[in-house]
């Protein structure tokens, strides 16, 4: 047996009792939860400090608005833009775009792992655009800022590696939490979007940073509401039809905001311009249509407001429908940073207003309060957009604490959820992540998978042969090894080939020929070869393994020089002792 140069690397996380993990790991969930409530309260001063800095006085963002200058209307954005640009472009790439599939990403692919410095540029960057007017959303930006938090945090006191997707998820959740004064919102939205897979026992670790984070929010802004809910009564149950053709409709207008969005990103794509500047041209763009409506700047919820009180006319509301739309893919299409959830609010209350008083038209005598479905369509359009139907329904909810809308939005919700299942597939952050070619597989245990490297667990002490070595040398190694499968190496040591007893059996079948044998392995060995970098994961294997149907992978260093292998049998077995400590851990708590 031979053992190459490479040797596996230590676990930096530190090992002890799960009982003591347990409870270390939620006391860690309330600081968690009390950081990404700082962090959402330092974000929204930094916006509101923008908006007085940027824009003239006024009691609201649209006044502001209407009190400044047309030349700051126009140019403000695209200026914006272009700074947000030079430091996205420079120092924080992922800071660009909603933030929730950074996040995905992070806790899918690197297993909860965000670098430092995004909490603070991703803050500083979207609160100055959104102060700039930018149409883009604040609660994406909070769920990254409070989920590097969570991942920072837990790096800093070096717990195991596998609690971090549990306490990036706990920022996450709480930095909703702390935005919406919604605990269950929060906890909701980090298990049905942001974890493809987590221990039961871990949500409690989320629901505590949720709680923390939305008792600090009241400490900080006070218990007024995010928006001016009206009192929801529903007492004629043959309005249901009518929540679930808005439920259609809000399914049809998210899969169009999730197309426009990737169309905006596959234009500006192909624009030829350095990447800095694209974010300054959609803000260009933006500020031409600001002139004309302006209430398509910021984040939007005095437009929603307006819908909930039942202001807003039917010919403004359809204006702004189609408005919202195309200003927020630009927005997010030209890199600027910011999230889609707000958007999605404002295009959901235009939506609802635009069908209560569509049907009050031709049918008075239904008498429908447009402010309820403004609240509905809200909802339909979020669960449309995200693909989380039971997240929708909790956030209108909490902004209500009225049972009575509970059945009208799990209608409308749910139904708009399958259309855009049906008809498109992804919601708006799993397709941004295809763009990037990553796809999400949802599923159980896919988080043990993540997090165990296969640099850990890989085998360095095996047998292998080099493309000059004579057959009978190989002949030899079959018959003596217990398993006849083995990695060729050139005389750089560089991966070349692979060699197995089905490739040497017609060789073997001949005793002539294996005593007088002149031939060596390169005339034999099978070059095609199914390999993986050394830096993979062990979901990275299992799914070699299953496509390809291989008995083992040799593992790559970045000159293609072989650091070790791994059998398809030994990674079966190492996943299910994963998965029988994470069992383990659940059932002692």
């Amino acid at each position: 047996m031979v053992s190459t140069p490479e040797t596996k690397k230590e676990r930096t996380g530190i090992s002890i009792n799960p009982r003591i993990q347990y409870v270390l790991l939620m006391a860690f969930s309330v600081a968690i939860g009390l950081a990404a409530a700082g962090g959402a309260f330092l974000f929204r001063w930094l916006i509101e400090n923008f908006q007085l800095i940027f824009w003239a006085d006024g009691h609201s963002f649209l006044d502001m608005i209407a009190n400044s200058p047309w030349w700051l209307v126009l140019l403000l954005p695209c200026v914006g833009g272009i700074i947000a640009g030079i430091i996205i472009t420079n120092w924080a790439p992922e800071a660009s775009g909603p933030g929730v599939p950074e996040v995905i990403k992070a806790i899918a692919v690197r297993g909860g792992l965000i670098r430092h410095r995004i909490t603070f540029l991703k803050a500083l960057v979207t609160s100055m655009l959104i102060g700039c007017g930018a149409s883009v959303g604040r609660e994406g930006p909070v769920v990254q800022i409070g989920a590097s938090l969570g991942s920072s945090a837990a790096r800093i006191f070096r717990l195991d590696p596998s609690m971090l997707p549990v306490c990036v998820a706990s920022g996450a959740a709480a930095g909703i939490a702390a935005t919406f004064n919604a605990p269950l919102t929060g906890t909701l939205f980090a298990i049905e979007i942001l974890l493809l897979d987590t221990e039961m026992s871990y949500v409690s670790h989320i629901i505590v940073a949720s709680v923390t984070a939305s008792a600090l929010s009241k400490f900080f802004w006070g218990d007024f509401p995010t928006f001016d809910a009206p009192k929801f009564t529903f007492n004629n149950f043959e309005e249901l039809i009518i929540f679930f053709l808005l439920g259609i409709l809000a399914g049809l207008v998210s899969i169009a905001f999730v197309k426009m969005i990737r169309l905006s990103e596959f234009c500006f794509d192909h624009i030829p311009m350095p990447e800095w500047i694209k974010p300054g041209l959609g803000g260009l763009l933006l500020g031409i249509m600001a002139l004309k409506i302006p209430a398509v700047l910021g984040v939007g919820y005095e437009a929603v407001n307006m819908g909930l009180t039942g202001v807003l006319p039917l010919d403004f509301a359809l204006l702004l429908l189609a408005a919202k739309l195309v200003a927020t893919s630009l927005c997010i299409g030209s890199g600027m940073s910011g999230g889609i959830f707000a958007p999605s609010l404002v295009l959901g209350a235009a939506l609802g207003i635009s069908v209560s008083s569509t049907i009050n038209m031709f049918f008075p005598e239904l008498a429908l309060t447009h402010g309820q479905y403004a609240l509905v369509g809200m909802g339909t359009v979020v669960a449309g957009t995200t693909l989380a139907p039971i997240t929708a329904v909790l956030t209108v909810f909490e902004l209500t604490y009225s049972y009575k809308i509970i059945l009208p939005m799990m209608v409308g919700c749910i139904t708009s959820a399958l259309v855009v299942r049906i008809l498109n597939g992804y919601s708006v952050y799993e397709a941004k992540l295809l763009r990037q070619g990553v796809n999400i597989l949802r599923g159980h245990d896919e988080s043990v998978l993540v997090n165990v490297p296969l640099r850990d667990v890989m085998e360095t002490d095996f047998d292998y042969l080099h493309t000059t070595d004579s057959l009978k040398k190989a002949a030899d190694m079959v018959l003596n090894s217990e398993f006849p499968h083995f990695p060729v190496l050139d005389e750089n040591n560089k991966l070349a080939g692979i060699l197995t007893l089905r490739d040497m059996r017609d060789f073997l079948k001949d005793e002539h020929d294996l005593k007088g044998a002149a031939e060596v392995v390169d005339t034999l060995m099978v070059r095609t070869v199914v390999s993986l970098p050394v830096n993979s994961n062990l979901k990275e294997a299992l799914m070699h393994f299953e496509r390809t149907g291989v008995s083992f992978l040799p593992l790559t260093n970045e000159d293609y020089t072989l650091a070790g292998i791994i059998k398809s049998k030994d990674a079966m077995e190492i996943y299910r002792q994963k998965r029988f400590k994470n069992k383990i851990i659940s059932s002692s708590l």
